[in-house]
């Protein structure tokens, strides 16, 4: 499928390769790229021959967020619809009573859609990635980022704090510490020191970027993906669970691996001392 900001390329080994291609605005995430993204996320997570996904952006950054110009005309909405309605009292008890919170995950979408793939991700990381597009790359299961990555919790600068998730993910990846100083700052982590935090997986020079994303995508689409999906997501429920509480999640989790054609064929490969052939179910 063609579209207008998004390219879009299936590899031979099942990897789902996604640019964002609007370098005139650094791959803002305008509403046109965000529902061609959407559209391809959903699409890769219902097609069962796609095995991995990368996203990257067209150089010289993988992504600026949202558009600023956008912040501008709502901000221009907002003061010409003039001041809303003071609360009522529900609202300033507990805004939760009314359910109004509890119908929606909020957030920008693709954030969630990301977070919750049940096949493995990457984000291949050209540039800066800022703002929101930050918090795409964080949302990916790895991070390889080219050693002209930059990172950039950049809300702040607008006078706005990260609703994309990042104060959820940031910290389990590098600490309390050095999330408040990015979100506090805006000020960006360079690509050596995001590898040196854990903000990445990997950094590598600019032009090998593509090429180890990609043997990494295709390493991970060769796996047993049923049993990948159930290590991400014992992962994490960890985070809100006692061990005895995991323990008795990753019991039932094995139970259903060892009832995958991918177990059976990694016994045989096992005895008959060859490398397997998962077929991701």
């Amino acid at each position: 499928m063609a579209f207008e900001l998004l390219l879009s390329e299936t590899t031979t080994d099942g990897v789902l390769v996604l640019t964002l291609n609007d370098p005139a605005t650094r791959n803002s995430l305008t509403e046109t790229l965000t529902s061609e993204l959407d559209a391809e996320v959903d699409r890769f997570a219902d097609d069962s021959s796609l095995r991995a996904l990368v996203i990257t952006g067209a150089d010289p950054a993988f992504c600026s967020g949202a558009n600023v110009r956008g912040f501008d005309r709502s901000i221009r909405q907002r003061e010409e619809a003039g001041a809303p309605p003071p609360p009522k009292p529900w609202d300033l008890l507990d805004p939760t009573f009314t359910g109004r919170l509890s119908r929606a995950a909020g957030g920008p979408e693709i954030v969630l859609k990301l977070h919750t793939l049940q096949k493995p991700s990457i984000a291949a990381v050209n540039g800066p990635a800022y703002g929101l597009g930050c918090g795409v790359a964080l949302s990916c299961d790895l991070r390889v980022a080219s050693d002209k990555a930059r990172f950039s919790e950049a809300f702040v600068r607008n006078g706005l704090i990260p609703g994309d998730g990042s104060c959820w993910q940031l910290p389990r990846m590098i600490g309390l510490a050095r999330t408040l100083w990015m979100q506090y700052t805006g000020e960006p982590v360079e690509a050596e020191e995001a590898g040196r935090i854990g903000l990445v997986n990997r950094v590598v020079p600019h032009e090998q970027l593509m090429e180890t994303a990609l043997e990494m995508a295709s390493k991970l689409a060769q796996g047993p993906g049923v049993s990948m999906a159930l290590i991400k997501q014992l992962v994490l429920q960890g985070f809100q669970q006692t061990l005895a509480e995991h323990l008795t999640v990753a019991t039932r989790a094995q139970s259903l691996a060892r009832q995958t054609e991918d177990h059976r064929e990694g016994v045989r490969a096992f005895l008959e001392k060859r490398q397997p052939q998962f077929k991701g179910r």
